[in-house]
C-alpha cells in the first residue's frame, strides 16, 4: 500500500453493519492517522458501507523543518506557487489505485467506492479520482487544494471520472489552507467534470478543522451516492 514499505500498518476500518455492497477510502491530513478518521467516519456511518481510512507512510516533510511525519507526499511550502513533490503524489497517486484494486478484488466494484480525505488527503483523492481509470462513485475533498493543478486538462485525458459527483468543503476561517485554495479549486475542478456535479460548501468560523454540519453534509453525499442496493 506505501510502495515498497511492506511493514506499513494496515487500515483503520470500520466495518459495515451488515453485508458491504459499497466503501469510502478516506485519506487523513498531514501529520495524523488513519484512526481519528475511522472514528468520525463511525458516527456518520451507513449500514451497508465500509469504511477504509488508511495511514500514510512516515517520511521528512520539508514544509515542517524535514520532521518525520506521516504524510502521503513531501510538501515544500503552502503557497499557490510552491514546488511540489511531483514524483511522490503520482507514487501516493498510485498506492490508492492498488488499494481501490484490493477493494474491486474483495467485492465492491468500483462505482460504489467514493473517495475521500482531509487536507493533504483530500489533495491527494482528487488527484488520484481525476487521473484514474478506476471509475468512482465520487470524491469528498475537505479543506483541500489539487496538487499538479499546471498538469491538467491532459492529466485527467483518460480519467473514467468525467461524470463524477465532488463533495468540496472548506472552512471559511482555515488559517492553514486559506479558502481562496478551496475557490480556485472548485473553478478548475468544474473545467475537468461536468461542473453541475461540484457542490462547493463553505462554513463560517471554521478553521482548518471538521465541524457537526459538515460531517452530516458528507453523510448526505455518501447516502446519495452509495445507495443501499437490494
Amino acid at each position: 500500500m506505501c510502495g515498497n514499505n511492506m511493514s506499513a500498518p494496515l487500515p483503520a476500518i470500520v466495518p459495515a453493519a451488515r453485508k458491504a455492497t459499497a466503501a469510502v477510502i478516506f485519506l487523513h491530513g498531514l501529520g495524523d492517522t488513519g484512526h481519528s478518521w475511522a472514528e468520525a467516519l463511525a458516527g456518520i456511518r451507513t449500514p451497508h458501507v465500509k469504511y477504509i481510512c488508511p495511514h500514510a507512510p512516515i517520511m521528512p516533510v520539508t514544509l515542517n523543518m524535514n520532521m518525520a511525519m506521516p504524510s502521503w507526499f513531501d510538501i515544500i511550502g503552502l503557497s499557490p506557487d510552491a514546488d511540489e513533490d511531483e514524483s511522490g503524489i503520482k507514487q501516493a497517486a498510485e498506492n490508492i489505485k492498488a488499494l481501490i484494486d484490493q477493494e474491486v478484488k474483495n467485492g465492491i466494484p468500483s462505482h460504489r467506492i467514493v473517495l475521500g480525505g482531509f487536507s493533504q488527503g483530500g489533495a491527494l483523492s482528487l488527484y488520484t479520482a481525476l487521473t484514474t481509470q478506476q471509475k468512482l462513485a465520487g470524491v469528498v475533498a475537505l479543506s483541500c487544494w489539487l496538487p499538479l493543478r499546471s498538469s491538467f486538462p491532459q492529466a485527467a485525458s483518460n480519467s473514467s471520472n468525467k461524470d463524477m459527483h465532488i463533495l468540496q468543503c472548506h472552512g471559511e476561517a482555515d488559517p492553514l489552507v486559506p479558502m481562496v485554495f478551496g475557490c480556485l479549486t472548485v473553478e478548475k475542478l468544474k473545467g475537468l467534470v461536468n461542473p453541475a456535479n461540484v457542490n462547493f460548501k463553505t462554513y463560517p468560523r471554521m478553521p482548518h478543522s471538521s465541524c457537526p454540519q459538515e460531517m452530516m453534509d458528507i453523510k448526505q453525499f455518501i447516502e446519495k451516492q452509495l445507495p443501499p442496493i437490494n
